[in-house]
C-alpha cells in the first residue's frame, strides 16, 4: 500500500510540474489594443498554487486507515491459505517417506506418490497466482477510490477558493513552499467528514 501511494504521489507531482512548465513556458504577453485602466483578460487573473502533504493525508484519512486494514486482512488470508496447502504437501510427502522406508510403498506407488505431490505443488502454485491477482485487483480498486475521493474533494474545496492547482507535495521534486499555502489539515477534515456518512451506510 506505502509503495503504491508513494509511486502515485511521484506521478501527480511530475504530472504537476509539466503543467506548471507549459502553464509559465507557453503563456505569452500579448501587447493590449486597450489603453485603458479596465481590464477582464484571464491573463491578468492571479496564479495561486495550494498543496497538501500525501504522507499526512495516508496518515489520517480514515478512508486509508481503512483500507490498510483491509490490504492487510487480504494478506494474512492470503498466507493462512499458502500455509495450509504447504503442509498438505509436506504431510502427504511424509507420508510415503515413511511408507517406502518401511517397505510397504511398490515402484509403482512411488511413481503414483510422485505425480500426485507434484499435481499437489502445482495446484498450490496455481492458487498462489490467483490469489495474489485477486489482491492486487482488489489494492488497485481501493487506490483508485482513495484518488477519486481526494481528486472530488479537491475539486469541491476549489469552488470556494479559485486555486490554479492543488498538487501533493513530494520532497525533491519541489525545493521550495510557502506553507500558507499548505491546506492539508483543510483537506484531512474535509476528507472525514465527508468520508462518515458513507461508512456508516
Amino acid at each position: 500500500m506505502k509503495n503504491g501511494i508513494l509511486i502515485w504521489n511521484v506521478v501527480l507531482s511530475l504530472a504537476a510540474g509539466y503543467l506548471l512548465f507549459t502553464h509559465f513556458g507557453s503563456k505569452k504577453v500579448k501587447p493590449s489594443s486597450n489603453t485603458g485602466t479596465g481590464s477582464t483578460s484571464s491573463e491578468n487573473t492571479a496564479f495561486k498554487m495550494a498543496y497538501f502533504e500525501m504522507d499526512s493525508v495516508a496518515a489520517n484519512f480514515e478512508l486509508v486507515k481503512e483500507v490498510k486494514a483491509e490490504l492487510n486482512k487480504k494478506e494474512d488470508e492470503i498466507a493462512t491459505e499458502m500455509d495450509r496447502l504447504a503442509r498438505k504437501i509436506q504431510d502427504k510427502y511424509a507420508y510415503y517417506q515413511n511408507l517406502a522406508q518401511s517397505g510397504n510403498l511398490s515402484e509403482t506407488q512411488s511413481e503414483a506418490a510422485s505425480l500426485e505431490i507434484k499435481k499437489l505443488d502445482d495446484e498450490m502454485k496455481a492458487r498462489k497466482q490467483q490469489l495474489d491477482q485477486d489482491y492486487f485487483d482488489l489494492k488497485t480498486r481501493r487506490e483508485t477510490d482513495i484518488k477519486m475521493k481526494i481528486e472530488g474533494f479537491c475539486k469541491e474545496y476549489n469552488s470556494k477558493h479559485n486555486y490554479t492547482y492543488i498538487i501533493s507535495y513530494e520532497q525533491g521534486l519541489f525545493f521550495y513552499r510557502d506553507t500558507a499555502y499548505n491546506i492539508t489539515a483543510e483537506l484531512v477534515k474535509g476528507l472525514n467528514e465527508k468520508y462518515k456518512p458513507e461508512k456508516k451506510k
